[in-house]
């Protein structure tokens, strides 16, 4: 217990000294002015140490059953991974004094404190307000919303396309199987950046000016310059949020009770549809006893000069989204199908005709025989797509989207000159969101394996 809570320790403190050291910089700067050729190089990976010490710490309190049951010392457990972290550790020290005295002898200093300063660019579309006169760390939170907002929508779009090319592959049907074979065939081998250029250069560039687009729908319009459709106007939005978690509560205890009773009594209680009434019944109850009202902002021409027209209101959707994100979904997508037809045939045939015997029709052997064992086959594989989604994203500077790379990596790098503190930045957080998508994956994957007796 007592290592545990010394990685514990040393895992805050490498976290405090990494903020310390984003937003203010180097605090012992004056401490370290003599001998600072020496000393900043290794201040800089001070929380890198603080890390590997937690790690060492917290891997302590998990080997003394490790050397049970392989029946060695701590000098041959500890001796190979010593050797490696030191190698490591100087080969890191090795580049940064490399690159420290580099830059002295350029007069560029290193740190962080340039993230205070004010950004002065804009942003053509951004989820919250910015301008100009906003300092560099707002801009790196604005694009690294832009990314976040593509790579969701990106997987949610792979996801059900995947799942309906994937099935459809396996379709007896002659027409169904070979158009998903051929999509599949078709878009996964074009260059990701070359459909891209498609969506954005060839398919949205065709589509009318402002002045000459018919409505969709009555209310929403598909112009060259994006996507333009209502915004809803609430009052009281605080009211019906919480009506929508309390059905979600609701819903799990619902679900729970009918497992228990299933298990317990063999009776079984429609849950989806009391799950949907649920869902319906207390939001809609606040439109009429909470206070909660929705109203919609549509969107309307307006005339810039005499040959320029734009939609006022409304929410607009710019086309470099709309491009990157069709691009990204039915790019991914196909190798989502290849993960969901793999793990479809990975279960047994016998599974499908035990099914058939009982009755089942055979969308109840897709839903309740197939499905629940493939995934465990379909998500790992599955995983690593969301993970190329996310990271392929970053080719949205090929068309000015202004997400992480393009606004940050791109514009504030060549405003600031600071490569090392923006590029680190960068990777870091890339590595961060891809190491909580697959974080997240893992838990799901765990929650739903078959458990075994």
């Amino acid at each position: 217990m007592k290592f545990r809570i010394l990685a514990y320790l040393f895992f805050f403190v490498g976290i405090a000294d990494l903020f310390i050291k984003i937003f203010y910089g180097n605090i012992f700067s004056d401490l370290t002015e003599d001998y600072y050729e020496i000393a900043n190089p290794i201040l800089v990976f001070t929380p890198v140490l603080f890390f590997s010490i937690g790690g060492i710490f917290l891997k302590e309190s998990k080997v003394s059953l490790t050397l049970e049951n392989f029946g060695t010392s701590r000098i041959k457990y500890y001796s190979p991974q010593f050797i490696c972290l030191s190698v490591v550790v100087l080969i890191f020290l090795f580049f940064t004094f490399n690159a420290q005295m580099n830059m002295e002898n350029r007069g560029i200093d290193f740190g962080f404190g340039f993230l205070t300063q004010e950004a002065s660019f804009d942003m053509q579309f951004s989820l919250m307000d910015y301008d100009g006169q906003d300092p560099y760390w707002w801009a790196y939170v604005v694009a690294l919303l832009n990314t976040l907002l593509v790579a969701v929508l990106g997987i949610i779009f792979c996801t059900i396309i995947g799942v309906i090319v994937g099935i459809a592959r396996l379709s007896p049907n002659f027409l169904i199987r070979n158009s998903a074979a051929w999509y599949v065939e078709f878009f996964r081998n074009i260059p990701l950046l070359l459909q891209i250029f498609f969506w954005y250069y060839a398919a949205l560039r065709a589509l009318p000016l402002p002045q000459d687009a018919s409505p969709l729908f009555g209310v929403t319009y598909l112009t060259i310059k994006g996507y333009y459709m209502p915004a809803f106007i609430w009052n009281n939005l605080n009211i019906f949020l919480y009506s929508i978690l309390a059905a979600i509560i609701a819903i799990i205890f619902i679900r729970y009770y009918a497992n228990k009773l299933r298990d317990n009594e063999g009776k079984q209680i429609p849950v989806f549809y009391i799950s949907l009434i649920i869902l319906i019944i207390l939001p809609a109850f606040t439109f009429l006893a909470g206070g909660v009202s929705l109203n919609f902002e549509i969107p309307v021409l307006k005339q810039l000069s005499a040959t320029s027209f734009i939609y006022d209101g409304g929410i607009a959707v710019p086309p470099e989204l709309i491009a990157l994100t069709l691009a990204l979904s039915l790019y991914t997508a196909t190798f989502v199908a290849e993960c969901v037809r793999a793990g479809i045939q990975g279960i047994s045939k016998g599974q499908k005709e035990a099914a058939a015997s009982l009755g089942l029709t055979p969308n109840q052997v897709l839903k309740l025989v197939i499905m629940p064992q493939a995934l465990r086959i379909i998500i790992p594989p599955t995983t690593n797509q969301y993970l190329n989604l996310t990271k392929n994203s970053s080719l949205a500077a090929a068309i000015a989207y202004p997400d992480l790379v393009l606004v940050f990596a791109g514009t504030a790098l060549m405003q600031t000159g600071r490569a090392i503190e923006i590029v680190s930045i960068t990777m870091l957080t890339y590595l961060s969101i891809s190491l909580a998508i697959a974080a997240l994956m893992n838990w799901y994957n765990k929650l739903i394996e078959i458990k075994e007796k």
